[in-house]
Formats: structure tokens, C-alpha cells, sequence
């Protein structure tokens, strides 16, 4: 059985620090940086030049001129499901949520054990998030305490319908617009249309933090979903 091969896309201003991930990543005999750039504006003007694009982007937080959630932000426009892992030497476990709710997939100190950082690469390829244990610890803390995160956009601010909640959970499930259309024996149309009202009002930018504003908001088993995206 072949290996499906993750295609990666590096962007740090720290030469060093990004040549050096590379070779340890292209080590992995199924991950391929196929794009290097020192910053978000040279990574996107690689990809307008290439017809390879990548599965997953690693980008460090601080880039200048155009940082990580920046680059983020413009690779949004064009796939709103974009796979992002974001590294930084201001790791700080309180700007998880404000990651999250951007639509980060995953958010990791720089000086992650590289293995650590293989697993998670591999993923956030096949469920679109990560969490670590310490992340999934002070999540539960939070919603334990009542807390949410400190951004307007994840209060609801419109109820859901009772259709808009079972597809909510079926995405959660991971199922396709297709898979749920079967389900609930509706049109894909009609499911896309109840996907767009989501992210219309939990103010969530893609899948991943429509996940998140469904495990903040209690609509989905908490400790059973943050584990799914643990290991």
C-alpha cells in the first residue's frame, strides 16, 4: 500500500531555525516541504507561481512584513478549511483560544520535540485540529469554571435552529457535506446552506472553530471530543 505523501509549507524569518526543520521533516518518508519562504508575502508568492499546493502550512507567529495569522488570513480567502500549524517563541498556553477561534489547527512552542511535531503534523492532516493534553487540561478548566474565551464571536448571539445543531454535530463527527446530506436526507445544497448559517453565527471562521464553539457552547460530549483530537 502506498504512503500518502503531506505536503508542507515552511515560512519563518529565522533562516536557521526553518532550514533546519526542513531536513528533519523530509527525514519522514511520507511529509515533503515543498514550499520554504522567510515570511507569509514570500510564502504567497510562491504558491501564485506553483501548481503544487500544500496540505498543511507551518508558520511562525512573528514574520515581518506579514506575520503568521496574517498569512493565515489571506490563505483563508481562497480555502477557509486551510490546515495551519502555528510555531512561535511566545508559546503562551493562554493564547490558545484566541488561535483557535482564527481557525489555527494547531499551536506549538519552537522548541517542540521534533518527533512531537511529526505527530501532530500527521494530525492535523487527517482531522483538520490538535490538541495537546495540556491544551484539552485548560480547556476543561475553563468550562469547568464557566469561562469562555475572551472574544465577542464565540457568544451566540442567534440561536441555532434544531436542524443547524444536528449538522453542527455531524460536522463535529467529521462527515462530509455529501455524508450529512445522506443522513439527514437532505440535499448537499441544503446542508451548505446550513453550514454557511453556522459560521455565520458563531462567528467561527471554519471547521475547526466551529468545532470549538460547539464544545464551548456544551453541544457536543466535551471529554469525549477534546480526547478525539488529542493522542
Amino acid at each position: 500500500m502506498t504512503m500518502e505523501t503531506i505536503k508542507l509549507a515552511l515560512a519563518d524569518d529565522e533562516r536557521l531555525f526553518a532550514e533546519g526543520l526542513r531536513r528533519i521533516l523530509s527525514v519522514e518518508a511520507d511529509l515533503q516541504v515543498i514550499h520554504l519562504a522567510a515570511d507569509g508575502s514570500e510564502l504567497l508568492e510562491q504558491l501564485e507561481s506553483s501548481e503544487a499546493y500544500p496540505d498543511v502550512f507551518l508558520l511562525d507567529l512573528r514574520m515581518k512584513p506579514l506575520d503568521g495569522l496574517g498569512t493565515m488570513e489571506a490563505l483563508k480567502k481562497k480555502d477557509p478549511e486551510v490546515r495551519v500549524i502555528v510555531l512561535s517563541t511566545h508559546y503562551q498556553e493562554s493564547f490558545l483560544g484566541y488561535m483557535v477561534k482564527l481557525g489555527v489547527s494547531a499551536f506549538l512552542p519552537k522548541d517542540v520535540d521534533p518527533d512531537h511535531l511529526v505527530r501532530v503534523i500527521r494530525k492535523v492532516h487527517e482531522q483538520g485540529l490538535f490538541l495537546s493534553e495540556e491544551n484539552v487540561g485548560a480547556i476543561r478548566d475553563q468550562l469547568i469554571s464557566g469561562k469562555r474565551f475572551e472574544t465577542p464571536s464565540w457568544q451566540q448571539q442567534e440561536k441555532l435552529t434544531k436542524r443547524e445543531n444536528e449538522v453542527l454535530k455531524l460536522i463535529c463527527d467529521q462527515y462530509t457535506n455529501a455524508e450529512i446530506a445522506e443522513k439527514l436526507f437532505l440535499s448537499i445544497r441544503t446542508v451548505e446552506g446550513h453550514r454557511n448559517n453556522l459560521l455565520a453565527k458563531t462567528g467561527a471562521k471554519n471547521t475547526v472553530g466551529l468545532v470549538m464553539y460547539a464544545l464551548l457552547n456544551g453541544i457536543v460530549n466535551v471529554e469525549e471530543k477534546l480526547l478525539e483530537y488529542s493522542f
